[in-house]
């Protein structure tokens, strides 16, 4: 009998995984990192498989509480294939070596305290050698391509429109001469987004998994949401300060340029100085230029008859920051800029310099446009810290925090219900990446809207396909 254990993303967002085993073949679906609150233990506790059992590992997008710990599953063995939609294959790259990078640069850190305290030192997690052999594993599939994986399992992508190349899972396994669709929604998009397609709908399914990143919530009105925005960059300006953006590399970022280039073109946007502090970005926006096919043609008609090359087509006053120097510079700029840098929890990466050296001004404007989880900076900032550590030590918060959840890559509430509701007859229906409160809402409105039970699974929770 098939079945399906849930290794990761139960009650939390971040760490997707679940492994897939049919009659024949092991199949990983997600190799996420953890992000927040023990993280750390949790990326470096040993897996619950054996790799070597492992016969394919499937990905449902780029971002690194889906892929990051590819690596170390290379690391520990792992040849098989790796299999994923075109644009992630290219995303992937950039994501994994910048994971690398950081991975190193934190082991050097913490192992030169380590020296100091006459402790043995750490490895990192991995490296860009374990990067380079992850790579040379990548397959690549259209959307909507029917494709045997393994001698009893058949796997289709769908356009999940969450990010670049973001896809839904349909996984067809052969059982006892039956066969089993499970179907993995993957993280689905906001409907609204200018760039990206909407996520399709699918009608049949045996199993379903469906993310609930804002099981608990509906999303602020998209036109809301941008017109909120245009004011937190007048009041900033206003008021002298810079306006500081942590951004996810890939999706948010390049929509928060998107928008930046309309009220630049509509005489709104009051800031001269526009900074993307962060090469991964920069790398991960360039690549957006090969995949204009892929975009929202109505929405984004203008952009794509405006830009070929270069964001700097659609938005003039942008400076491409990618070295540390550069980077170091922007810190000399008292007011009237817009900082775009990653970490986008505020975990690390060039933002947390911008905060240390912004964050204590009361004319800084940060704004937050993406999900926080629960045990990052960025979570105790928007709920309301009035000191957060950076570099080992404590800073003020007095700049002006502004939460834009309108521009979530994610699928609010309703979102989520309408998209499932498309599944006739209804299927087992389980509730994964999502915090435990926001499970339990999401599964009450299930039962309220369509008299269907949702399951929350639980960690290593193993159920019959």
């Amino acid at each position: 009998m098939a079945s399906l254990q849930f290794l990761g993303a139960t009650g939390e967002v971040t760490g997707s995984a679940y492994l897939l085993r049919s009659a024949k073949t092991t199949i990983l679906l997600e190799c996420g990192l953890h992000q927040g609150r023990g993280a750390d233990e949790a990326n470096q506790a040993p897996f619950e498989f054996s790799v070597n059992a492992i016969d394919a590992v499937v990905l449902s997008h780029a971002h690194l509480d889906h892929s990051g710990l590819l690596p170390r599953l290379v690391k520990e063995g792992y040849r098989g294939p790796v299999y994923m939609t075109r644009a992630t294959h290219d995303l992937i790259d950039i994501m994994l070596h910048d994971a690398a990078f950081l991975q190193m640069k934190d082991t050097e850190w913490e192992n030169k305290q380590r020296h100091k305290a006459g402790k043995t030192p750490l490895e990192p997690l991995y490296t860009d050698q374990d990067v380079a052999a992850t790579l040379q594993l990548r397959q690549t599939l259209d959307y909507r391509q029917h494709t045997p994986i393994t001698p009893d399992v058949q796997l289709r992508y769908h356009d999940a429109g969450h990010i670049l190349g973001s896809a839904i899972v349909e996984l067809s396994v052969e059982d006892a001469g039956t066969t089993r669709r499970l179907v993995f929604s993957g993280d689905l998009g906001n409907i609204h987004h200018p760039l990206l397609q909407n996520p399709e709908y699918l009608q049949q399914a045996d199993t379903l998994l469906l993310e609930s990143t804002y099981g608990d919530r509906n999303h602020r009105s998209y036109e809301e949401t941008v017109e909120e925005f245009h004011q937190a960059l007048q009041a900033a300006a206003d008021a002298g300060g810079n306006v500081l953006i942590p951004a996810f590399a890939v999706g948010r970022t390049q929509e928060i340029l998107f928008w930046l280039g309309k009220f630049h073109r509509q005489g709104r946007l009051p800031q001269q100085q526009i900074f993307l502090d962060s090469p991964m970005a920069i790398a991960a926006s360039e690549l957006y230029f090969r995949y204009l096919h892929l975009f929202n043609d109505d929405d984004a008609q203008a952009f794509v008859d405006t830009v070929r090359h270069r964001w700097e087509e659609w938005l003039p006053n942008l400076r491409c920051t990618r070295t540390v120097e550069e980077s170091m510079q922007i810190n000399t700029i008292h007011g009237g800029a817009i900082i775009i840098a990653g970490s986008g929890m505020c975990t690390g990466g060039r933002i947390s310099h911008h905060l240390k050296n912004n964050l204590w001004k009361n004319n800084t404007h940060l704004i937050i446009v993406g999900f926080q989880a629960a045990g990052t900076p960025g979570r105790a900032l928007v709920d309301g810290t009035e000191r957060l550590r950076l570099f080992g030590r404590e800073v003020n918060v007095k700049a002006r925090i502004h939460t834009l959840g309108g521009f979530s890559a994610h699928a609010d509430q309703q979102q989520l219900l309408e998209w499932a509701g498309h599944f006739h007859p209804r299927p087992r229906l389980y509730l994964v990446h999502g915090e435990q409160d926001k499970r339990e809402i999401l599964q009450e409105q299930f039962r309220q809207q369509y008299d269907w039970n949702a399951h929350l699974p639980a960690f290593k929770e193993k159920i019959e396909l």
